[in-house]
Formats: C-alpha cells, sequence, structure tokens
C-alpha cells in the first residue's frame, strides 16, 4: 500500500507495534524443552489480546498462528506439539497479523539458549545485512540493487541466499505489490522502490543451499541437504531518506 493520509501511517503502526511486540515476547518466552506448539499458542494469546487476526491463519488457513522453523526448516513451520525446542536450536519465529483492516509482517532467527551447534554467527550476519539493506532503501532506488547488496554481504560473509523466498508488499493485505524483494540481483527486474509505500524487508542468508523445498505437509519449506537458514524482517514505510521501521519494537537489532 501507499500511506497517503495519517489515519493509514497510524494504522500500520498500531499492527506493526503488536506483531513487534508479540515476536519479541515469544523469543523471551521460548525455552528448551518446551513445544511449538505452546509457543504458538502464547503468541496466539498475545495477538487475540489485542484484537488482531493471524495472518496465515486468517489468509491461507494455516495450521497455527505463527510459524515457527528449527534448524533445517527455513520458513513456514508448523508449530505442533511433537516439535520440541531444545538448547542450541536455530529458531525461526515470523509473526504477521491484521487488525482493523491493516496488515504486518516481521521475523526472526535466533539461537536457543547456548550456541552448542554454532549458529549465532549466521544469525549476526542476517541481522547486520537486513539493517545494512534498510539504510540503503530509499524512493527511487531499485529493488535489484537491494537484492544484489544482500548477495553480495552474504558471499563476503561465507555464505549464500534462498532465492525462491522473498520479501514483498503489504498494508491493506499480507502480500502485495511488489512481490519480488529478492535477495539476489536481478538484473532484469527494472521496479524501484516507491516513497511511501509500505514492504517487508527479508532477508534469507544461507549456510550453502539456495533454495527451499516444501516438505511433504505441504507447508513447511526446508532445506534438502541439512543446510542452515537465518531470516530476519522488518516491514517498513519508504522515504526520501531513512525508512520509517514500524516492527522495530521486535528488538531483532
Amino acid at each position: 500500500m501507499s500511506i497517503t493520509k495519517d489515519s493509514e501511517l497510524l494504522g500500520m503502526k498500531q499492527i506493526s507495534e503488536v506483531v513487534g511486540e508479540t515476536l519479541r515476547l515469544m523469543r523471551e518466552f521460548a525455552r528448551p524443552g518446551m513445544s511449538a506448539q505452546e509457543l504458538d499458542d502464547y503468541g496466539g494469546q498475545i495477538l487475540n489480546g489485542y484484537g488482531a487476526k493471524s495472518a496465515p491463519k486468517l489468509t491461507y488457513g494455516f495450521p497455527g498462528w505463527t510459524c515457527i522453523s528449527i534448524n533445517n526448516e527455513i520458513a513456514h513451520g508448523i508449530p505442533s506439539a511433537g516439535k520440541i525446542l531444545r538448547e542450541g536450536d536455530l529458531v525461526n519465529i515470523d509473526v504477521s497479523a491484521e487488525m482493523n483492516g491493516y496488515w504486518s509482517d516481521n521475523g526472526g532467527s535466533f539461537v536457543l539458549g547456548r550456541d552448542l551447534n554454532k549458529h549465532q554467527h549466521l544469525v549476526d550476519t542476517s541481522k547486520r545485512i537486513l539493517q545494512k539493506a534498510l539504510n540503503n532503501i530509499r524512493g527511487g532506488v531499485r529493488i535489484a540493487e537491494i537484492g544484489r547488496l544482500i548477495e553480495t554481504e552474504a558471499k563476503r560473509s561465507g555464505y549464500r541466499v534462498i532465492k525462491n523466498l522473498t520479501g514483498h508488499g503489504i498494508g491493506r493485505s499480507l502480500h502485495e505489490e511488489p512481490h519480488d524483494i529478492v535477495n539476489y540481483y536481478d538484473r532484469f527486474n527494472y521496479t524501484r522502490f516507491k516513497k511511501n509505500s509500505v514492504v517487508a524487508v527479508e532477508t534469507f542468508i544461507s549456510t550453502r543451499t539456495r533454495y527451499a523445498h516444501t516438505m511433504p505437509d505441504g507447508w513447511t519449506l526446508a532445506s534438502r541437504d541439512g543446510s542452515f537458514v537465518a531470516q530476519h524482517e522488518h516491514t517498513i514505510v519508504v522515504t526520501d531518506g531513512k525508512p520509517i521501521v514500524l516492527t522495530a519494537g521486535n528488538g531483532i537489532f
């Protein structure tokens, strides 16, 4: 969507604060031995308490309030009772929701407890790259150039990017134009970020694989080769300078 009046900016700020706080509190609540379903139910209680509706449940009938992916899962992980969080796991929580006609999306990966499996560098790299990408987004900048930045920074750090998962426009629905905010340079994409538009920008930084594959459950996207992927995401308003980070309250930076 494009912000055209103060009431729209207020609506986006309100739902973004809700999803940001939900992500932050879920990350703080997570502990070894807990099931993903227990963590998801906690997130659902927070969203319901604000009167917000889970975006994946509302839009796609997803079997959970939030998406919780662990280790080799990359995105859209089902928060089931049998999925148990363990010390040192690479955990990703993605929270998106609708409230009063406005939609917002954010996510983040983190190491649960002690870094037993040496994932922290991957997590830190994903955060750093997202922050640098956001600092370079402004009206008129080609989306492809931000993709180039993300891919270049990943390579410099010894990682790759996932090519079939993207950021996207958001605001009046979960996924809007542009649908192609990719993590690599697409020389055929001449689309530019537009001032006052609302977009969800996300990194998918990988230890090896370049593609996420759909698992038999029909929802979970994972690596086939045992790769690990860190994802971080903010919903922003594009300006002439640095963007307004609507979901800054999630505390991923």
